[in-house]
């Protein structure tokens, strides 16, 4: 990494773009952290808020604005903006509101951030980052969704729940869409290098038989539905989550990945945009992993690519 400042930007001050930039300034992990938003007065706010806290963090600025300047020779862009739901909206129509929104501002960032790598955490994402893509010209290493990094780490925290180990013992991933459609992939999950799929059971604990599986599975699924009911907006833990993928980026980490990129080279897959584990550093989303699937893993990561294209379709994309 060269030794200039970093200069983090997050698009959208809703409840996932402060909690991307409140964990950023807790892990520091850029120098500047910029955030820009359509209303002036809630920007405004959330830097005033977030910077009475910056002597208790690592060396950083906050700055925030409505306009688009404020994003300026960015490193990364986190795209968090989405639109609002209106009573009565379907999630499809919020989507198709959401990509009008992200074809109108998209654009103005990229013309002030042209070298930034642009991370999309705006829900579709799939179909989001899809759009971005189109919108943009970028190429997917450079624009690219936060895909199922969330989902993986809501599966190894049950895993290891389940378990009875801690949850950075778990390997294991879900791939697919962000949503109902994603696929755990148990058959090389690993506990400590043990294999999941034959893991004995630790003394007082549960098997981790197909009825857990399934189990934790649902649980995965319909994680973000339980705590939208009963708050409003999941944002903790996404914004850890983004924060994460921001820093494999900034620090060059090579980290493993499984963010949302354009499947080219998989038969199949190769018009949509899924997660797969992929290597993250200072370059983006750069090499997909060739993950050993079973046949039934396989067959799910295509119904997923089926369910993301006819969403793509329904888009005009």
């Amino acid at each position: 990494m060269d030794g200039r400042p970093t200069k983090l930007a997050i698009i959208g001050a809703g409840a996932v773009g402060t909690a991307i930039a409140y964990s950023a300034l807790i892990r520091g992990v850029a120098r500047t952290v910029a955030l820009l938003d359509i209303k002036a007065t809630k920007v405004t706010a959330e830097v005033l808020d977030l910077s009475h806290g910056l002597e208790f963090v690592p060396r950083a600025d906050i700055i925030g604005s409505d306009d688009v300047s404020v994003c300026a020779d960015a490193d990364v862009v986190v795209f968090t903006a989405g639109a609002k739901q209106k009573p009565g909206q379907s999630r499809l129509e919020l989507a198709e509101a959401t990509i009008g929104l992200t074809r109108s501002i998209l654009p103005g960032v990229l013309e002030v951030a042209p070298n930034a790598i642009y991370l999309m955490v705006t829900n579709p994402v799939d179909v989001v980052t899809y759009a971005a893509q189109r919108i943009t010209g970028l190429p997917s290493n450079r624009l690219f969704g936060s895909g199922t990094v969330l989902d993986s780490s809501r599966l190894r925290f049950l895993v290891a729940q389940h378990c009875g180990v801690a949850v950075q013992s778990v390997h294991s991933y879900i791939v697919g869409e962000h949503g109902d459609s994603e696929i755990p992939l148990w058959s090389s999950a690993t506990i400590g290098g043990v294999p999941l799929t034959s893991w004995t059971a630790l003394p007082g604990r549960p098997a981790m038989d197909s009825v857990a599986r399934e189990r934790i599975r649902n649980e995965v699924v319909h994680a973000a539905y339980a705590i939208i009911e009963g708050k409003g907006a999941t944002n903790y833990a996404i914004g850890l989550a983004a924060t994460r993928i921001v820093e494999a980026v900034l620090g060059d980490e090579h980290r493993v990945l499984p963010v949302s990129t354009v499947a080219s080279g998989f038969p199949g897959l190769e018009d949509v945009c899924l997660s797969l584990p992929t290597v993250v550093d200072r370059g983006g989303a750069q090499t997909r992993l060739e993950v050993p699937l079973s046949p039934d893993e396989e067959a799910g990561l295509l119904v997923s690519a089926e369910t993301l294209r006819g969403m793509q379709a329904r888009f005009g994309l």
